[in-house]
């Protein structure tokens, strides 16, 4: 067991460039407390970061720091990503690539839509490169998290040249750094306000921000209960890759340990429906209701999906009987100027 200061100790080895303000409140939901019969919180990391922000400016921090430093001794100006239409991490490493004044490359899979909206067309306006290659290149099932990554890579490599490439959704030892810092946070805010025993949810997407509590949380050994909820089933063996990416974080910092795929405290597929990018109608449900209950906005790729499955598993007494719970909310808000507003009505 490590204490949260001696885990910082070990972070400050690996450069980080700051961008944005530390601790993201971690809010109480009276009405919707009211409503579940239980304590809810949410933790805004939707706040963070530039671009309209998200989770992922966590893990940037420390995959930029490395891209700055290798950008005037390799000339590699060029940062390179991918991700969904709507990916959320594709907006904001365009984002903060700009801020750091680095220039970003975007890559989609899919054919170039008519027309640009929600994330795409801030990428759009912050004059982010994007290509749409009709590949489908994984992220159906089909490949691991990890070919994945070394498939757009190699394509990125053939179209670019020399580049600084950062992984989907920062999926990497390195960017999950942000979130075992975050582990610490959260472990901290939750223990202030009596917190130790919460049920503490998120959506799952590539996995990395999962993966890097899970290793701040055990090396801390922490009572928060951590689930993850898959919004997409995208990729082959997920959980393996999971628990793998995991145990790296954690020899990383200098604790050596080894997580099986049965030890991923992940809900996988089960609210995924009906595909990735897609929202179910529980998804629609549970936007309207958290927005109409607490005036607090959901996005319908990520967040909506995973609060859609914390109201079910309530419903069902799956998350225990009376702990309280904390909602990770990871953002991804302009993904709703994507759908038309009749969407998310009843």
């Amino acid at each position: 067991m490590l204490s949260g200061d001696s885990i910082l100790q070990k972070l400050a080895r690996f450069p980080r460039v700051p961008l944005a303000e530390y601790p993201t409140p971690l809010e109480h939901l009276p009405h919707l407390s009211y409503q579940l019969k239980r304590e809810v919180f949410i933790k805004r990391d939707d706040y963070l970061g530039p671009g309209l922000g998200g989770n992922k400016t966590r893990k940037l921090e420390y995959l930029l720091a490395e891209a700055r430093q290798r950008a005037p001794q390799r000339g590699m100006r060029k940062v390179v990503t991918f991700g969904g239409l709507q990916s959320n991490h594709a907006r904001i490493t365009a984002a903060a690539a700009r801020k750091l004044g680095l220039e970003p490359h975007l890559f989609y899979f899919e054919t170039r839509p008519k027309q640009f909206t929600g994330n795409l067309s801030l990428n759009q306006l912050m004059g982010a490169h994007m290509y749409f290659i009709s590949l489908g290149a994984g992220a159906d099932g089909s490949l691991t998290v990890e070919a994945t990554n070394r498939l757009v890579r190699l394509l990125a490599w053939l179209r670019l040249g020399r580049h600084y490439f950062i992984p989907a959704g920062g999926y990497s030892w390195r960017g999950c750094l942000g979130y075992v810092r975050a582990a610490i946070e959260i472990e901290s805010q939750a223990r202030a306000v009596g917190l130790g025993n919460a049920h503490l949810v998120l959506a799952a997407g590539t996995g990395g921000t999962l993966a890097g509590l899970l290793a701040g949380l055990t090396l801390m050994d922490s009572s928060l209960s951590l689930l993850g909820i898959d919004v997409g089933k995208l990729w082959k063996g997920f959980p393996a890759s999971l628990a793998r990416l995991t145990g790296e974080i954690c020899g990383q910092l200098g604790a050596k340990r080894v997580f099986e795929p049965g030890e991923i405290p992940l809900l996988e597929a089960i609210y995924a429906a009906p595909k990735y990018g897609v929202p179910s109608p529980g998804c629609r449900d549970a936007i309207r209701r958290l927005a109409r209950t607490e005036g607090i906005l959901l996005d319908p790729v990520y967040t909506g999906k995973a609060f859609a499955g914390l109201f079910d598993l309530v419903e069902k007494g799956r998350l225990g009987s009376d702990e309280p719970i904390i909602f990770l909310h990871t953002g991804g808000l302009p993904a709703l100027f994507a759908f038309e507003s009749r969407d998310f009505l009843p």
